[in-house]
């Protein structure tokens, strides 16, 4: 089994996900397992879309493009959120 960590405390609780085919066991306390095994779905998801548009890619190549994917989504997303804060305070200004 592979093994991926983001915390090495002992006292965590361990997620194990399935990305990309690959088992990986994710350690940590901030956030539920339900949402870790969301957020592994989602980059699982992710990947697939990308490979299947793009069959020649190896993982390496795979893992950058979705990383980079991802992190224009949620560039994209803050940037509409800051727009949207901002409308709403000119209305209150208003």
């Amino acid at each position: 089994m592979q093994g991926a960590s983001f915390v090495t405390d002992e006292k965590k609780d361990r997620v194990t996900v399935e990305i990309n085919n690959r088992t990986y066991t994710i350690v940590g306390d901030e956030e539920s397992s339900s949402h870790v095994r969301l957020v592994a779905s989602l980059v699982d998801q992710k990947m697939k879309e990308i490979q299947g548009t793009n069959r020649h890619l190896d993982t390496a190549n795979l893992a950058v493009l979705t990383a980079l994917n991802t992190m224009n989504d949620y560039l994209k997303l803050k940037e509409d959120y800051a727009t949207l804060l901002g409308s709403m305070k000119r209305k209150e200004d208003k």
